[in-house]
């Protein structure tokens, strides 16, 4: 993509202005980001979902005595039918991998790196819905989808932010409104970061959500360690030879410090590693058990190939690349393969081809790895046949 095209997503700044000006910096309204936008799912099939047992759903219903009540999915069939006409709202996650359609919706965000997009979020409100005052830790883009909805934004929190006692709901106990919008369908609002946000529908409407992966440096710090330990053997510790002699032998010499330092720097520097982690780390599947393996020979692969089958990503999957001096790295739902460098041109079109077939893969199905890697990536379960 070129970075300095005006996109009408963003109402007309380039990808380098947005990136430069308001990503993870200050909010952007966007009228008509999607011009004549038409929800390509209903509320009524919004709702069907969320009986699914495999679709993660929420209802946040707002009471007189108890303002905020929050139920969670799946839930059954006359839940809907027993809800007030009003103040509450039904959240489902990650429905861009179960409606192709709405993933379609993903490629209006291909100046953003894949592999931090989170999911798409949708949100059927009755009159009056919403889910309080809050804020997000991560950007977010917000299309109206259907209908009308407020939103008011505030200050920038932080975890000292003061919130109303709630076990499950992250509720603002204090809203310093700045700025209020209505959006119509087609209209998108961004939201950096730690910006508090208020959201109430005008009437039912429907609000898709693009979040996007931000992991805590908590998350970085612990998962790499893990990570990491695994590769180090058990004799590999502290050691201090050529210490000099203790003048008080309780006190922890800034020395001491120092090897220790060293020590964590010798391993945590190592890029690599880093990298390999990191890969596996933000391509890991939000359902795993969704990315189900199909065992067959590499020869019924290939046939099947051959007469005309196509390949698809599985769209619980997540796939990325990357360099390294040893070659190329591919992440496949938390799995990395180191490859060598003359496959770069296939990554490329497995992570970005809308499907894979014998016109686009014929010159790599007569090399044995390149063959190899996409029969691995159908028995990992992160390529699938177009019917299965």
């Amino acid at each position: 993509m070129n970075a300095d095209v005006p996109l009408q997503l963003l109402g007309g700044l380039t990808a380098r202005q947005f990136l430069k000006d308001y990503w993870q910096r200050k909010p952007l309204l966007v009228r008509q980001a999607i011009p004549d936008f038409e929800s390509p799912i209903s509320p009524d099939e919004l709702a069907g979902l969320a009986l699914e047992e495999e679709v993660e759903s929420r209802l946040v219903i707002e009471h007189g005595e108890h303002p905020w009540e929050l139920r969670r999915g799946p839930f059954e069939e006359d839940t809907f039918s027993q809800l007030p006409e009003r103040d509450w709202t039904l959240l489902v996650q990650a429905v861009d991998q179960f409606v192709p359609e709405v993933a379609e919706l993903l490629e209006h965000f291909q100046f953003l790196p894949s592999w931090r997009i989170d999911d798409v979020m949708i949100s059927f409100a009755a009159p009056g819905g919403g889910v309080g005052p809050h804020y997000d830790n991560y950007d977010v883009f917000l299309l109206q989808g259907h209908g009308t909805r407020r939103w008011r934004i505030g200050q920038m929190c932080d975890s000292d932010s003061p919130l109303l006692a709630h076990a499950d709901l992250r509720i603002l106990a204090d809203f310093e409104q700045t700025e209020e919008w209505v959006l119509e369908p087609g209209d998108m609002l961004y939201l950096p970061p730690r910006l508090a946000h208020y959201g109430t529908a005008e009437d039912g409407c429907m609000t898709y959500s693009v979040g996007f992966r931000a992991p805590s440096a908590a998350e970085v710090l612990t998962h790499f360690t893990d990570f990491l330990a695994q590769f180090l053997p058990d004799e590999e510790r502290y050691s201090d030879a050529g210490i000099a002699p203790s003048s008080d032998p309780h006190q922890i010499q800034r020395d001491s410090l120092d090897r220790l330092k060293a020590l964590l720097t010798e391993h945590m520097s190592d890029e690599r590693l880093l990298l390999t982690w990191f890969g596996q780390f933000m391509t890991e599947p939000r359902y795993p058990e969704l990315v189900a393996g199909e065992e067959m020979p590499l020869g019924e692969f290939l046939d099947a190939m051959e007469n005309g089958a196509v390949l698809l990503r599985n769209p619980s999957a997540r796939l990325a690349w990357s360099e390294i001096d040893l070659g190329l790295m591919l992440f496949a739902s938390g799995q990395s393969r180191l490859l060598s460098a003359e496959l770069r041109e296939l990554l490329k079109l497995i992570c970005s081809a809308e499907s894979l077939h014998l016109a686009n893969l014929s010159e790599w199905l007569s090399h044995e790895d390149a063959r190899t890697l996409l029969w691995e990536l159908i028995k990992q379960g992160s390529l699938e046949f177009a019917n299965d």
